[in-house]
C-alpha cells in the first residue's frame, strides 16, 4: 500500500519540487497551499487543494476528510529583511498557523512530519562548518520563528509523541533538471535567480552587498545545495522516521561554499551573457562564511548530495529562467 503524504506548500519552489519526487516514488500525494506564494500549475502530481493554516475549521474537516502517513511542511515566509519589517507577519504565519498544523495533526493521530528549518536558526556563526551543536541564536524574525517550532516539535514529541525530523537548510538553489519547475518568488530576493534575470534581461543589474569580507575575492561565502539534494534528503528523512519512530534534526549543505562572485562568474559562463554587478555597501547581519557540516544526515540518513558543482546548479536554473522569461507576465 503506498505512502500517503501531505505536502503543506506543495505549490511553493521547493514543495512543487517534492510533490515530483513523491510521486515518482509511489507516494498518494495530496498538496496543501493557499496560493499565496505559490503556484498551481507547479503541482505537477497527486491531489491538490487549496486552504489555509489559520482556518482551524478548514484544517478540522481536512484530516477528518484525508488519512495520511506523514506530512511534509514547506509553507512559511521566508524573507530576512521583511521578517525584521514586518516581524508580526512571521509570527503569524510561521508560528501561528505552524501550531495549528500539529494541533490537528495530533487531534486527527497523524503522528510524523519533515519540517522545513533553516540555517537562519544559528544566527552569526561562531565557527564553520556549522554543525547541528552549534548554538542556535537567530537575529531576525525569521530564525527565531523556526527555531520556535524546532523547540515545539521537541515538546510535542515528549508530550504527544509526534514524531519529527527538522531539516536545516542552507541556500536551496538550482531548479528541476527537467525543467518543468524552478524558482518563482516574487520578490526574488535568492542570488543565483537575481543573477540570471539580470542575464536574461528580466533585470539591469545585479547588486553585490560588500566587497571587504575576509574571504578570498571579499564577497561572501555560502553553501548551495541543489533543490534536488534537498528532496532526497526529505525523502530519507521520511524513511528514518518510519524506521526508528524517532526525532531528529540535521544541517543541509554541501559542505563547500561559492563567493558572490564565483556565482556571478559561473553564470557568466553558462549563460554567455554579460552580467553587470554594482558593488554596494555590506547588509546588516551578512555574516561572511555560512557552510554547513552536513556530517550527521550524511552518516545517519546516508544523504549523499549528487549535484554538487556550482555550474550544473546554476545550468539547471537558467534553463528554467530562460522558460519562465518567455512567458506572459501573471501575477503572483
Amino acid at each position: 500500500m503506498a505512502i500517503s503524504v501531505c505536502v503543506v506548500g506543495g505549490a511553493g519552489y521547493i514543495g512543487s519540487h517534492m510533490v515530483k519526487l513523491l510521486a515518482i516514488k509511489g507516494c498518494k500525494v495530496t498538496t496543501l497551499d493557499n496560493l499565496s506564494t505559490g503556484y498551481r500549475d507547479a503541482v505537477l502530481a497527486g491531489d491538490f487543494i487549496q486552504g489555509d493554516l489559520s482556518d482551524t475549521v478548514f484544517l478540522d474537516n481536512f484530516f477528518s476528510e484525508h488519512a495520511f502517513d506523514a506530512i511534509m511542511h514547506f509553507a512559511s515566509f521566508i524573507q530576512v529583511g521583511e521578517s525584521l519589517q514586518q516581524p508580526e507577519k512571521y509570527y503569524q504565519n510561521n508560528v501561528v498557523n505552524t501550531l495549528n498544523l500539529l494541533n490537528s495533526m495530533c487531534k486527527h493521530n497523524v503522528k510524523r512530519i519533515i519540517f522545513s528549518s533553516t540555517a537562519a536558526t544559528f544566527g552569526e556563526p561562531k565557527y564553520t562548518p556549522i554543525d547541528e551543536t552549534h548554538p542556535q541564536t537567530p537575529i531576525n524574525p525569521y530564525g527565531r520563528s523556526k527555531l520556535m517550532i524546532e523547540q515545539i516539535l521537541s515538546d510535542y514529541d515528549q508530550a504527544y509523541g509526534l514524531k519529527s525530523v527538522c531539516l536545516r537548510y542552507f541556500n536551496a538553489a538550482g531548479a528541476d533538471p527537467e525543467g518543468q519547475l524552478g524558482e518563482r518568488h516574487d520578490p526574488e530576493t535568492h542570488l543565483i535567480p537575481l543573477v540570471l534575470q539580470t542575464a536574461s534581461g528580466r533585470r539591469q543589474e545585479i547588486k553585490v552587498f560588500g566587497q571587504d569580507y575576509d574571504t578570498p575575492d571579499g564577497t561572501c561565502i555560502r553553501d548551495y545545495i541543489h533543490v534536488c539534494d534537498l528532496c532526497d534528503a526529505h525523502w530519507l528523512a521520511l524513511e528514518y522516521l518510519f524506521k526508528t519512530s524517532s526525532s531528529q534534526s540535521f544541517n543541509l549543505g554541501n559542505g563547500s561554499g561559492f563567493s558572490v562572485k564565483e556565482v556571478i562568474d559561473t553564470a557568466k559562463l553558462v549563460t554567455q551573457k554579460e552580467i553587470k554587478a554594482v558593488y554596494t555597501s555590506r547588509r546588516k547581519g551578512d555574516p561572511a562564511v555560512l557552510v554547513a557540516d552536513s556530517t550527521s544526515a550524511r552518516t545517519i540518513l546516508k544523504w549523499n548530495p549528487k549535484i554538487t558543482n556550482i555550474e550544473s546548479i546554476v545550468e539547471h536554473a537558467w534553463k528554467w529562467e530562460r522558460f519562465i522569461s518567455a512567458m506572459p507576465i501573471q501575477g503572483s
